[in-house]
């Protein structure tokens, strides 16, 4: 288990509380917890931990501590854990304490977001490990659960991976359908040169050789070689010759990104780490007092 005293990664405390509040809005509706309020005194006080039903690596206790102070700005919130920590099989991740209709109520709230970001934090790791020994990095991609983007990308940095571009807004990258829709990549690529800042990186999406020697006559930041074999991919690094930033794209699983990774490539980008994560399983164990 990875102690609380690592480096801790952060979350943006105005993303956190928005979407927070948004959540507990969805689920208390318009007449709040009709189970707890009934049976739990307004005054009572209670203590819980999270702990983890299984091994992984931690994220997203931003949010989880958010829910709880959100509804007890009182309840106090220790981590045993950080984000980006590992832990075993029923190892307490954080306690929290405060009143107990406030820890009830916005249990599945933080839970929700706690063991989703886990899920991908734990996938992402797992990725990282099959290419340690190359200089492949991890990276995922714009597939994202709506509202959730900027928390998915977090969680994929604390399991070891790199983000890649969070919108529309803070990278070029041509895809297929742009190269076909500008009538090729010299088309597409020299508007792009007239048009964007000097600030933005220009990524063109490539699915064969002679597209790559194409667009390397631009001159541009990184080239996204798509669905190419390990053969093609080691020519392709061959043929930039570092003159490019070399991002892997398409049919990457934990069973062939280590195939990948050897090729030489910068990046390996992969969609699953967050449109196909399995949740980690954890609970709120209630404690008695």
């Amino acid at each position: 288990m990875t102690e609380a005293t690592s480096p801790r990664l952060e979350l943006p405390k105005l993303l956190v509380q928005q979407a927070v509040e948004a959540t507990l809005a969805e689920d208390l509706g318009l007449a709040g917890d009709i189970t707890t309020d009934p049976i739990i005194a307004a005054d009572a006080q209670g203590e819980a931990a999270i702990v983890a039903r299984e091994p992984g690596v931690i994220a997203g206790l931003d949010l989880a501590e958010a829910a709880f102070k959100t509804l007890d700005p009182e309840a106090r919130f220790t981590r045993v854990v950080n984000d980006g920590g590992k832990v075993e099989t029923y190892d307490i991740i954080a306690k929290v304490m405060g009143r107990t209709r406030a820890l009830l109520t916005a249990e599945r709230t933080a839970l929700n977001f706690f063991c989703h970001l886990s899920g991908i934090a734990t996938l992402t790791s797992a990725y990282v490990a099959k290419v340690q020994g190359t200089t492949a990095r991890i990276a995922c991609t714009r597939k994202t659960t709506p509202g959730l983007r900027a928390f998915e990308k977090f969680a994929v940095r604390c399991g070891g991976g790199v983000n890649h571009r969070f919108g529309l807004y803070d990278a070029v990258l041509v895809k297929d359908n742009h190269i076909a829709a500008a009538g090729g990549i010299e088309a597409a690529l020299r508007l792009l040169r007239a048009r964007s800042s000097h600030l933005v990186k220009i990524e063109v999406e490539v699915d064969t050789l002679a597209q790559l020697e194409e667009a390397l006559r631009f001159e541009v930041d990184a080239v996204l070689l798509d669905n190419m074999d390990t053969a093609t991919l080691k020519k392709a690094v061959g043929l930039t010759n570092g003159r490019a930033l070399m991002e892997a794209s398409g049919g990457v699983s934990l069973e062939t990104v280590a195939g990948i990774a050897a090729t030489g490539v910068d990046l390996i980008s992969v969609g699953a780490l967050t449109h196909s994560p399995r949740s980690l399983d954890s609970s709120l164990d209630w404690s008695a007092r």
